[in-house]
C-alpha cells in the first residue's frame, strides 16, 4: 500500500490587484523624473550587422574607427581641387 506524499508548494499565488499597485510599493517619497536628464543624455545604442561586428573586438575600436573616418572625410571635404 502506497502512501501519498504531500509536495510542498514553493510558488506563491499571485495577488489580484485590479490594476492597482500593491501596498508594499510606496512611491510617496519618490521624485518624478529624477534621472530623466541623465538617461536622455546617456548612451546611444547602435546595432551592428554580424559581419561588421566580427571586425571589431569592442566598442572602443568601433569608436576609434568612426572618429578616423570623420577626420578623413573632413580633410577630403576641405581639400582644394
Amino acid at each position: 500500500m502506497k502512501t501519498e506524499q504531500k509536495i510542498p508548494r514553493t510558488m506563491k499565488k499571485k495577488k489580484k490587484t485590479d490594476g492597482q499597485l500593491l501596498p508594499e510599493y510606496d512611491f510617496s517619497k519618490g521624485t518624478r523624473g529624477k534621472y530623466a536628464e541623465r538617461f536622455a543624455s546617456g548612451s546611444n545604442v547602435v546595432v551592428l550587422a554580424p559581419d561588421v561586428m566580427a571586425l571589431f573586438p569592442d566598442s572602443e575600436s568601433v569608436n576609434e574607427t568612426l572618429r578616423a573616418m570623420v577626420r578623413i572625410a573632413d580633410r577630403a571635404a576641405h581639400k582644394e581641387p
